[in-house]
């Protein structure tokens, strides 16, 4: 019989964000096929937080002042004195978000420090930023080459940027495609009929965290020369740039065609009533709010923000891409929306392996993995194992 894993996993809030919500999904699948999942919460507050799982088990500690301006540093603390507290087989980090606190557990936990299984949530070349930021990130990345034992890939083209980038053996990488939503509700969206408009009237939509990775000023100024009379966007999200971006409509004379309905639990009603799915990021790993709309049937725009889009848009077949911060390629692609590839049935399939039910098995193999080699590089050091 298969020994169940003691995983532990550090978030900091329920609030909105893929890589946390990815995380809990993953979580409570393994709980219930009978692993053990430790979740240590930086905050138990945010805005998904009605949707948090009673069966996962949140270990988080109460503070006289709030945390979030210094979430990582309130993270490590929590996260030490969980793994100080109680035995762990594998610690999963969720996203490159979390690498400095995984990161902090090796330095400050040495030989006692469980494996570290990472996930690559986002892209590792960042183009958006200085020479000198992309010297400085490549060096972190290479820090976390020598001290995280898996790293996971959430599409086939970001293994090799893995391999390179963060200089470890292609045996430390595995591929796992994100799951991005459950075969339930992938089931749910692929079954939204998709029968043909004219281009009259197109309601176009962004799911999005409003903050400066998406740019989403470049998507409004884009709308704002490329619609058409009767055109509408919806940027479903909320964040700090609220009230920058409804300024920006308002300036761009757009804010009666824009809306901003704030963050929802529930997207799917909103990719339902949508024609095309607008994106524009500056940096992404695989974005969910495409993985969806490829189920649901929606025409996609977006910028070319990662190793993997080129692969996620099927070569043109499923998507359009523009560069980065290019509003002029977006807009033309906006005023041609009826013109752009719409994913049939077929290709709506392709969403289908980048399910929870598809993924979370990959990933309890590849800890076990870590495990192991932990175990060999321990005996061969003469370092006495504690697990």
């Amino acid at each position: 019989m298969t020994v169940p894993l003691r995983i532990a996993i550090p978030i900091h809030s329920f609030e909105p964000g893929g890589v946390e919500r990815v995380a809990l999904g993953l979580a409570e699948h393994w709980q219930q096929t009978g692993h053990q999942v430790m979740i240590v919460l930086g905050r138990d507050e945010g805005l998904d937080r009605g949707r948090a799982s009673p069966s996962l088990a949140y270990r988080i500690r109460s503070s006289r002042v709030p945390t979030a301006r210094f979430e990582t540093l309130w993270m490590i603390w929590c996260f030490l004195l969980a793994l100080s507290r109680e035995r762990v087989d594998v610690i999963f980090c969720p996203g490159n978000t979390y690498a400095v606190v995984c990161f902090a557990m090796s330095l400050l936990l040495g030989e006692r420090c469980p494996p570290i299984v990472c996930k690559i949530s986002n892209d590792l070349v960042r183009r958006d930023t200085s020479p000198l930021h992309r010297v400085l990130y490549r060096g972190w990345l290479r820090a976390q080459g020598m001290v995280f034992d898996r790293f996971v890939a959430l599409a086939e083209p970001m293994h090799d940027e893995i391999v390179d980038r963060l200089g470890v053996g292609a045996h430390r990488v595995v591929t796992i495609h994100d799951p991005a939503m459950t075969r339930h509700r992938f089931d749910g969206l692929a079954a939204i009929p998709r029968p043909g408009r004219s281009r009259h009237r197109y309601r176009f939509l962004a799911l999005s965290r409003l903050v400066p990775q998406k740019n989403l000023e470049v998507m409004l100024r884009a709308f704002a020369a490329g619609f058409r009379p009767g055109d509408a966007l919806t940027i479903v999200g909320d964040g700090p740039e609220l009230a920058r971006l409804q300024t920006l409509a308002r300036r761009l004379a757009v804010e009666d065609r824009v809306h901003f309905p704030g963050h929802v639990t529930d997207p799917d009603p909103y990719l339902r009533d949508a024609d095309c799915l607008l994106l524009s990021s500056d940096y992404e790993g695989v974005p969910a709010a495409v993985l969806e709309a490829i189920a649901a049937g929606l025409q996609i725009v977006a910028t070319d923000c990662s190793s993997s889009m080129d692969l996620l848009a099927g070569q043109g077949t499923r998507a359009t891409l523009v560069p980065v911060r290019d509003i002029d390629a977006l807009a033309r692609a906006i005023a041609q929306a009826d013109r752009l590839p719409r994913p049939d049935p077929a290709q709506r399939q392709y969403a289908a392996r980048f399910t929870v039910e598809s993924a979370a098995g990959a990933y309890v193999a590849a800890m076990r993995r870590a495990i192991v080699s932990a175990r060999q590089i321990r005996m061969l050091t003469g370092v006495p194992t504690h697990r």
